[in-house]
């Protein structure tokens, strides 16, 4: 199952519209982990089939989309990604929390369940 590619305008739709909001205002319905990555980066290959099964278990209640890093410079700057991968937990109310580093799929099911609070 292929996750969803954000640009910077379906980024605005989906995610966040920084070019109409300061303050953080989450766009989606249900809560979200946004995987920057770079196809020539190891760890983000370890982590993409991790995601890919989490998006098959939770389904509708959680979405999960890709930005490569390498191709979208603005978003990855705009959020400071210094390494990759980098995982940005967005929970439907309050600030997103950023995370480093390829994440075992028990960290990722913790942080959906105590970040996202889905389960």
């Amino acid at each position: 199952m292929a996750l969803e590619h954000l640009t910077q305008d379906t980024f605005k739709k989906k995610v966040f519209n920084y070019e109409a909001n300061k303050e953080w205002k989450f766009e989606g319905k249900a809560p979200a982990i946004i995987d920057f990555y770079a196809d020539w980066c190891g760890p983000c290959k370890m982590v993409a089939p991790i995601l890919e099964e989490l998006k098959l278990e939770y389904g509708e209640k959680l979405d999960i989309y890709k930005v490569n890093t390498e191709e979208q410079r603005e978003l990855a700057g705009m959020f400071g990604i210094q390494s990759i991968p980098s995982l940005l937990f967005i929970p439907l109310n309050g600030q997103p929390q950023m995370a480093m580093g390829a994440l075992p799929k028990d960290t990722f099911k913790k942080a959906i369940s105590e970040v996202l609070d889905v389960n």
